[in-house]
């Protein structure tokens, strides 16, 4: 079995790394494309000087972020980014089939609810065994 090469709309990782900016975003679907246009990637900035810094060893400490609705983009490939969830930062590292999306999907905001055993008062029973031990 021969497994195909990962392809993000027709075009290789290696394609879509040396494109210009203005070039992978008309790959984006049409969310991403105008939320891009309208951003135009100032907003931004001092989070790529961050990301070129630590890409080149300069920068030691990890990249945090609670931009949820900045979108992963080809240069940001490899890099392990600590995004805020509302509570604290997970590191996610960013892989090719991550093109595209948001940061907001990969760092969940909500968690399962486990519950422990019930607590006094919770049932009639436990409250009469609360006011014995009284």
């Amino acid at each position: 079995m021969v497994v195909d090469e990962f392809r993000f709309h027709g075009k290789t990782v290696e394609e879509i790394t040396k494109m210009d900016m203005t070039d992978f975003i008309k790959l984006l679907p049409s969310r991403q494309r105008r939320s891009m246009k309208r951003e135009s990637l100032k907003r931004y900035e001092p989070f790529f000087k961050k990301l070129e810094s630590a890409k080149k060893g300069v920068r030691k400490k990890p990249i945090k972020t609670h931009a949820r609705d900045m979108m992963v983009l080809p240069q940001m490939i490899g890099a392990t980014i600590q995004i805020h969830n509302g509570k604290e930062f997970m590191p996610i590292t960013f892989t090719k089939e991550m093109l595209g999306h948001f940061f907001g999907e990969f760092a969940m905001t909500r968690r399962k609810v486990e519950h422990s055993a019930p607590g006094i008062g919770a049932t009639k029973s436990s409250t009469a065994q609360a006011s014995k031990a009284k």
